[in-house]
């Protein structure tokens, strides 16, 4: 007897995930060939002990289920069973399939699981999307970076530079996301950034050991920690447990290596990534004073125990450094060459985890995770005392400079977490768990001179010498629970209560949310909850007053419809208000919020006395539509309308930085034949607002300084963006070789990113953003 298996497993239908214990579901009903209900046929995972019995509708349930690969084995009452081949398991994912047993006297046996779907887990109830790794690594303008492609999500905007990866979620600043991986909460997934900072130029993630990406937008549940517009949460993959192999990258990050194989006879595997930047060894000034150099390094081990205990560990790190500035090539007219900026980096994360099964009771997952971060870098102003003669040697130039800003400060957090869901009477589906984390901060930072903002006419503001070394703690605990109120409608609530001793300040977050199928292919679903986030030390650190700094709150209430329209094919649509109290906001200037100055690597711009006054509300709708891969072409388009307003010390509500009021975006890949592709990205954003230059006061004081008459009064004009992606597979050594080329902005548009005020020019300047960029990449498996 033949056994064969037809199925179709098809992601992201409902695209809802949630990944607190590391495991995944799997659901569905039983049929004939006919078509017929087959209630008690008995649903087993081969080679784990684990079956379920079809109830009288004939629909099963399996849960807990660690991540992995799988075969189906199904019986009936007296009748041997049949296997199905390999079906995948992801965290945090329910794979919903339908089971088609043959006729007893078919001549070929075969069990058919079609229409095989990841939908969300009951408690995931709205604004969340899975992102495949193909996706991410095949897409144009993503680069293969993960925050790059999560930018072309629904309420995600880009921020004002397109050398940076910032993710702007529902009108909210760069600095309010969540990154988690494997477990592992990781402040910042990005190289060249600072502290304080979300975003940075490139992820230190390797998209290749990528296995899947979920991206929740708000409405959240209670499990996660202390951000307050989103979370981003990666799961790396195995290595594989079969053989040893490998494949040599190249791409916009460097160029590296991913080696994998199996620990003790596939019990478990091991994975790892290395990659390292090449441009420094072909120039040393790529346009602005400089060329950025990057290393990372990622690896993850797991092995099971015994049928119910795994561990794994993982590894992510990142070394950078970039020298940016002026040198005896570069045209003294622009303002970048009016500084001499050092920068040297170093980041890592490091986590164990271990996970136990309770049988068909739940799921125990207990995380011990490190991470550490470490810069050092000065900046110095060529003309802070005055015009140096174009004919100076710029070493002569920079000796006699002073330095404005240092730095040489190194942050560690480490954590222990433990996350448990189990069943109970009444409560049905219960999630609990809690953390408890130690910051080791030191601190050693100067601005000997000031700053001169642009919100003030007075300059050298806020010198400052920041010497401190601490220790500082966080604790947080939840609990939640899922049930069915009614065949067709489901609940979940809950709530988590986190304690922030650096600042004496504790808080409670509800969580509730509601979701109804109205038919097999509509369901409406809706969320309410409150998030709070404790600022950064750094803002804390800088100046006495910020040590009462409380932390800010973000409301979020958000209802939608989805409609599947075919087993590939889904429309959403989502409305939501965000609702912020207690952010912070400048003392000295009544019209400056911390929610606008977003993510930047200019660390002065954001340090001054703060108080916790300011308020913000956000409007939206959106619309997705969701076509995934399945054999010849994937892709999204998505439009979304918003108002952003915030509010500083003087309670004047005004529109937000990342005030976008129109985004459009569109991603798809083609296969052409088996080995060409195509893929393309097209980006619009209405223009975003900005503050002009109080342009009579500016020039008297060779420097600029904003109309705060007019605080974000003008449009920016919009924001277009076409990128295109060509990949062609040859054979190498009897394996896979692909080569990429592509254009990023191939319409060459002059976008805009900011005015800024040329010093030496004494004007302002249009500031554009990057402009057609071409890219080439390879990866050969071995």
């Amino acid at each position: 007897m033949v056994l064969q298996v037809s199925f179709l497993f098809l992601l992201g239908l409902c695209l809802h995930a949630q990944d607190t214990a590391g495991v995944g579901a799997l659901k569905g009903k039983v049929t004939d060939a006919a078509g017929a209900l087959l209630p008690g046929a008995q649903v087993c995972l081969k080679d784990t002990g684990r079956c379920a019995t079809a109830d009288d509708t004939a629909h099963f349930q399996l849960t807990e289920i660690r991540a992995g690969e799988y075969r189906i084995e199904v019986s009936l009452p007296g009748q041997p069973g049949i296997a199905s081949g390999a079906i995948v398991v992801h965290a945090g994912l329910e794979a919903t399939v339908e089971v088609t047993l043959p006729k007893i006297d078919a001549t070929q046996q075969s069990v058919t699981v079609t229409e095989s779907a990841f939908v969300a887990p009951e408690e995931i109830k709205s604004s969340a999307f899975l992102v495949q790794p193909v996706e991410i690594s095949k897409s144009a303008g993503a680069l293969q970076d993960v925050a790059r492609y999560v930018q072309t999500l629904p309420g995600v905007a880009i921020g004002s530079d397109d050398f940076r990866n910032d993710i702007i979620v529902r009108g909210g600043s760069p600095l309010e996301n969540l990154f988690v991986v494997d477990n592992i909460e990781i402040p910042n997934i990005n190289s060249f950034a600072n502290f304080a900072s979300a975003g940075g130029t490139v992820s230190i993630l390797d998209a290749g050991l990528i296995q899947d990406v979920t991206f929740l937008t708000g409405g959240y549940p209670a499990p996660y920690i202390n951000r307050v517009s989103s979370v981003l949460q990666v799961a790396q993959r195995e290595g594989s447990r079969e053989q040893f192999g490998g494949r040599a990258t190249l791409g916009f990050a460097g160029a590296g290596a991913i080696l994998e194989g199996p620990i003790k006879k596939g019990k478990g595997s091991w994975i790892v990534s290395a990659r390292r930047s090449f441009l420094d060894l072909f120039t040393n000034d790529v346009g602005f004073g400089g060329v950025p150099v990057l290393y990372t390094f990622n690896a993850k081990a797991l092995y099971d125990l015994s049928p119910r205990d795994r561990i794994w560990g993982v590894t992510i790190s990142g070394v950078d450094k970039i020298r940016l500035g002026a040198t005896e090539d570069s045209d003294p007219d622009e303002e970048i060459s009016n500084f001499d900026i050092r920068y040297n980096g170093w980041r890592s994360a490091t986590g164990f985890n271990w996970q136990r099964l309770f049988g068909t009771r739940g799921v125990g997952l207990l995380g011990v995770t490190h991470s550490e971060a470490r810069l050092t870098s000065s900046v110095r102003d060529l003309i802070r005392s005055g015009k140096p003669l174009n004919t100076t040697p710029v070493d002569e130039v920079l000796a006699a400079s002073p330095v404005v800003y240092r730095d040489d400060s190194r942050e560690g957090e480490s954590t222990i977490k433990y996350d448990l869901t189990a069943y109970a009477p009444i409560f049905d589906k219960i999630q609990a768990g809690g953390s408890y984390k130690i910051f080791q901060i030191r601190y050693d930072s100067a601005s000997p001179l000031g700053n001169d903002s642009p919100y003030s006419r007075v300059p050298g503001l806020n010198s400052f010498a920041l010497a401190r070394d601490f220790r500082a703690y966080q604790q947080g605990a939840y609990f939640q629970a899922t049930r069915p109120l009614a065949p067709k409608l489901s609940l979940t609530w809950g709530g988590r209560l986190d304690r922030y001793p650096f600042i004496g300040k504790s808080r409670f977050s509800p969580r509730l949310g509601l979701s109804y199928r109205i038919t097999d292919k509509l369901s409406w679903r809706g969320t309410y909850g409150t998030y709070f986030q404790q600022p950064f030390f750094l803002f804390l650190s800088a100046f006495d007053e910020n040590r009462g700094l409380n932390p800010f709150r973000a409301g979020h209430v958000v209802t939608g419809f989805t409609y599947i329209a075919s087993s590939t094919l889904r429309f959403t649509v989502e409305g939501y208000v965000k609702n912020y109290k207690d952010y912070p906001v400048a003392l000295q200037f009544p019209s400056l919020s911390l929610a606008n100055l977003g993510d930047t690597f200019n660390v002065r711009e954001t340090l001054f006395p703060l108080t916790s006054a300011g308020r913000g509300r956000v409007r939206g709708v959106e619309f997705f539509l969701e076509k995934k891969f399945s054999e010849k072409w994937f892709g999204q388009a998505n439009f979304s309308v918003s108002r952003t307003r915030h509010s500083a010390l003087d309670g004047v509500y005004r529109p937000g930085n990342f005030d976008y009021p129109y985004i459009f975006n569109a991603v798809g890949g083609y296969r052409l034949t088996g080995k060409w592709e195509l893929s393309t990205r097209f980006a619009y954003l209405g223009g975003r607002p900005f503050t002009p230059f109080d342009i009579p006061v500016s020039t008297a004081q060779g420097r600029g300084i904003f109309d705060l008459q007019r605080v974000n009064a003008e449009r920016a004009p919009d924001y277009v963006r076409l990128d295109i992606r060509a990949d062609r597979t040859f054979t190498v050594r009897e394996k896979p070789l692909l080569v990429f080329v592509g254009v990023q902005n191939i319409l060459n548009r002059k976008n805009f990113a900011g005015y800024i005020w040329n010093r030496r020019l004494n004007e302002p300047k249009f500031n554009e953003q990057l402009g057609a960029f071409p890219l080439i990449g390879m990866e050969w498996r071995f």
